[in-house]
């Protein structure tokens, strides 16, 4: 692995709007490549964490008509609810709007790099997937960079050589921001809604994700979920995916019709069995059995040895707040599931424990929690935080589950902690179900806190 050449994109001049965890680090790799760059950001504080960087000119748009292109970052909508005015400048100078991770794909073909691209989105999954495929790929020695939606930005990547593989973590946001990116592994493996807001409707919502397929080629290979079973959708899909001369493969975690399944613990493809996911601890469940699938149909295609993929399903160590343990306290294992913020992927958390208390809440998607009515017979008790905790209580009333709530997650922990001890409960799983913002910076922020008030709760009751 290597830097890119200092002059790479020497003569190109590119505006980026965003300087927070992904425009920041894209205005430095685009200086260091030789880019003229002007940058901007509305807070002062994101301004000056930049710096002063050579080439680099910090100052509000006014027009992007000698720019090459915009680069937004991913929250900045060019389009639906509404247009950014710096987008609306790039539409009137005719300037393209990417995504880092086409430029990423730009200066890795400039550079005279062959490395492949493998593609991972979904509305949940991704970051599972996108990290253990790359895990795969080391394990058996194959040069690999991971990043995109999960971090570090793509373009912050190092330069791989030609037998290098980039695994990038696609959001909706930033595959509708592609000019040039070109996959040759791309997975869809699956779609709730989810950032309705942004995209208008599921159809939209479709529409983005659907171009992480862009431009197949002969021998590209599709991986599709279908998750208990395909729809019409999916296969009307396939057949266009396959009439362009590329392979698609089906993945589930509870169908033993897919092509590559892990329905029943099992890891298995036409060929017979690959791996015991019972020897993967860091993937519990079906939704982990999907994102095993995904990763080893990934991985055999870009060349790991079939013998190489349960030792790697063995070591994977898992993500932080992907239901993590974090402590257990007097018996009762609490676990940190905050990076469900949607109920479909609470849900899957849900499904497996068979008795719990809940910690939910936060910013709650459209529908909230009502498609969680299967697994509420398994919750003893609910604890609620954040703004749409009224809200949620609603329905787990109508449904007949006892809840508290309790506003904050400082309450929320001790409460669970009781609640669990007096339901005879062996596990206190946070699966939020909701978005963080109301409280907290980010998922991240909200698990953080969780595991600090779990530990804290510990250290009163001397276990741990």
């Amino acid at each position: 692995m290597n830097r890119f050449p200092t002059l790479l994109f020497a003569g190109r001049r590119y505006a980026v709007l965003g300087l927070g965890n992904n425009g920041a680090p894209v205005v430095r790799a685009l200086a260091a490549m030789g880019a003229s760059v002007r940058a901007w950001d509305d807070s002062a504080e994101a301004r000056r964490a930049l710096g002063d960087i050579p080439g680099v000119t910090v100052a509000p748009f006014e027009s992007l008509a000698e720019s090459d292109a915009l680069i937004l970052s991913p929250g900045i909508p060019h389009r639906l609810p509404a247009p950014h005015p710096v987008a609306l400048l790039a539409r009137e100078a005719g300037i393209p709007i990417l995504s880092d991770a086409d430029l990423l794909f730009q200066a890795v073909r400039r550079s005279g790099s062959r490395a492949r691209f493998a593609g991972i989105t979904g509305t949940n999954g991704k970051s599972t997937t996108t990290v253990l495929l790359a895990h795969m790929l080391a394990t058996a020695g194959i040069p690999v960079a991971a990043g995109g939606n999960l971090g570090p930005t793509a373009l912050s990547l190092p330069r791989l050589p030609d037998n290098g593989v980039y695994v990038l973590e696609m959001s909706s946001y930033m595959l509708e921001r592609l000019l040039d990116l070109h996959f040759d592994v791309a997975c869809l493996l699956n779609l709730t809604p989810d950032h309705l807001d942004r995209h208008g409707d599921m159809a939209g919502y479709l529409r983005a994700k659907l171009h992480i397929f862009d431009s197949p080629r002969p021998g590209d290979l599709a991986v599709l979920g279908f998750g208990d079973r395909p729809g019409k959708r999916l296969s009307l899909l396939a057949d266009d995916l396959a009439a362009s001369g590329g392979r698609v493969e089906t993945i589930s975690g509870s169908s033993a019709n897919a092509d590559l399944s892990g329905a029943g613990g099992i890891l298995r493809d036409r060929h017979g069995v690959i791996a015991s996911l019972s020897e993967a601890p860091a993937l519990p469940g079906a939704h982990n059995a999907e994102n095993a699938a995904a990763a080893a149909a990934m991985a055999l295609a870009l060349g790991v040895p079939r013998s190489f993929i349960a030792p790697a399903l063995r070591t994977f160590a898992g993500l932080p707040h992907r239901q993590k343990p974090v402590a257990t306290v007097a018996g009762i294992l609490f676990v940190d599931d905050s990076k469900a913020t949607n109920a479909d992927s609470a849900s899957r958390a849900l499904g497996c424990y068979d008795r719990l208390v809940w910690i939910a809440g936060g910013v709650a998607k459209a529908g909230g929690i009502a498609a969680l009515a299967p697994y509420f017979p398994r919750i003893a008790h609910a604890v609620l935080i954040g703004q749409d905790a009224p809200a949620l209580a609603e329905t787990l009333a109508a449904h007949n589950v006892p809840y508290t709530l309790a506003g904050t997650m400082d309450a929320a922990v001790p409460m669970a902690f009781e609640q669990a001890r007096r339901a005879g409960s062996p596990t206190v799983l946070l699966s939020p179900a909701c978005a963080s913002f109301d409280q907290y910076k980010s998922f991240e922020h909200r698990g953080r806190h969780f595991a600090d008030r779990v530990h804290h709760l510990a250290a009163e009751e001397g276990t741990g």
